[in-house]
């Protein structure tokens, strides 16, 4: 069987969790094919892609030293680990290799600070190496526990488009770039340990991946690999029925459709996300999500079919604002709900949720907190002829809210699901503000204040015996 693996930036970020990563990898290798795909380190006193960001907008307020002082540390950091982790010599091969990308990196922020300018494809060049170091540093321990490993630049494998910053894969010659590169390597039975979250246009250009890029990397590959499962190993056993910290009795859920999985992850729950699994949705390839840190738990299996239960889980979204846009003059009027909608694109901002009642005299959308106020402005300005015709009567805001969801593909076509929702809301005297459902059945999303949001969340998951 063909695995490729993820391993974020908490499941590297120390020389204890690599030790992890580099057990997980050596029994799986026995077994199977397997690619790894690594995040940068995530130590508790410094964050690797962090601490370069900060340092390239400081280069670009004119600290020309900035990425030396960070440069210091990050190796300190590597080197450390690696002292615990590899051989003699494969310790000593990484320190000039390592102390090279940094000295390149420290070059470059002096240019910066010249310039007075950060582009969009330096900041590719910084935020991207701490995915390099550490795929260097797991791969020399991987050796150093009897694996075969090689460390590959994903600049060399993921071709993709020049959006800096949040760049797209181009699928067909990635995956004759990634074939041709990485199949021999699995034949001599080679771990190849690739960089997530970079990729490089066809010119060789390093761009980044954006939200979820090296999440986004191992699905790129799992899919050009025809990978037979896609693990990715987190800090969880899987995905849970619920947030722990609101539900403590929350269990983990052993399997998951795709279709649930993307709407708990669009409504706030520790799940991968939609984006960064469509390859891998498209040719159904099935994902596992798994603990670094209790190897022996199944966790969850996420893949085609339909859920047996009518309710598999519920999450929430917080920091939630309702803009209510009504009016009598509204009913019946012609291309009003267009106008809202390209109203509020203008503005930049995501809808959440969208309800409105068959009188048409009112159209609710639920924003996050942050987008509030550009929305509204932006409503005010494309509805001001209706406000001076009283066809528009009011444009409300409404804040402190929370949308609570309910998933779970089993509720298509059971009659008495909506009941004992609100059922539930009703037996907590919790007030529901606006509901949304759509036809896949999925999915029921409510509204509700910030203040019951938890309680909201308890009472469906004991109403539905989660």
């Amino acid at each position: 069987m063909r695995v490729v693996m993820k391993f974020g930036g908490t499941s590297v970020g120390s020389a204890d969790a690599i030790r992890q990563v580099a057990a997980i990898v050596s029994t799986t290798h026995r077994d199977h094919e397997a690619v790894v795909v690594v995040s940068a380190m995530n130590a508790p006193d410094l964050r690797t892609t962090d601490s370069l960001i900060a340092a390239a907008h400081a280069a670009a307020r004119g600290e020309g030293d900035a990425t030396a002082h960070v440069a210091p540390r990050l190796l300190e950091l590597h080197m450390r680990a690696a002292a615990e982790l590899t051989l003699p010599a494969e310790c000593a091969a990484l320190e000039p290799e390592l102390r090279a990308m940094l000295d390149y990196l420290s070059n470059l922020s002096r240019s910066i600070a010249v310039l007075g300018e950060l582009t969009p494809r330096a900041l590719d060049l910084f935020s991207g190496l701490g995915e390099r170091i550490n795929a260097r540093l797991i791969a020399a321990a991987l050796r150093s526990a009897g694996v075969p490993a090689q460390a590959i630049d994903a600049t060399d494998l993921i071709i993709t488009d020049e959006r800096y910053g949040n760049a797209t894969p181009l699928m067909e010659e990635t995956t004759e770039r990634a074939r041709e590169r990485l199949l021999p390597l699995l034949e001599s039975g080679t771990v190849p340990v690739v960089t997530g979250f970079i990729g490089a246009t066809r010119s060789g250009v390093p761009t980044t991946l954006g939200r979820g890029g090296s999440d986004y990397s191992c699905s790129i590959l799992g899919a050009s690999l025809d990978a037979d499962e896609v693990w990715f190993w987190k800090e969880v056993d899987g995905v849970l029925t619920a947030n722990p910290k609101v539900v403590p009795e929350a269990r983990t859920l052993r399997m998951l459709s795709y279709s649930e999985m993307a709407e708990l992850a669009y409504y706030g729950a520790n799940v991968l996300h939609p984006k960064t699994v469509q390859p891998l949705v498209q040719r159904r390839i099935p994902i596992r999500i798994r603990n670094t840190f209790n190897p022996d738990h199944p966790g969850t299996l996420i893949g085609d079919g339909r859920g047996d239960r009518t309710a598999r889980a519920v999450t929430a979204i917080k920091d939630v604002s309702m803009i209510t846009v009504g009016g009598p003059g509204m009913l019946g009027l012609s291309g009003v709900a267009a106008r809202i909608f390209g109203a509020v694109a203008r503005a930049h901002v995501n809808i959440l949720l969208i309800s409105q009642a068959s009188s048409e005299q009112s159209v609710c959308l639920a924003v996050s907190h942050a987008e509030a106020a550009a929305a509204e402005a932006e409503l005010r300005k494309e509805l001001s002829d209706e406000f001076s015709d009283q066809d528009v009567e009011h444009i409300e805001v409404l804040e402190s809210l929370v949308i609570v969801a309910v998933v779970g593909s089993g509720m298509r076509g059971t009659p008495g699901i909506a009941g004992r929702v609100f059922g539930a809301m009703g037996n907590a005297g919790i007030n529901v503000i606006a509901i949304a459902q759509g036809s896949t059945e999925n999915n029921i999303s409510l509204v509700v204040s910030a203040a019951d949001g938890d309680e909201a969340v308890r009472a469906i998951h004991r109403g539905f015996d989660l």
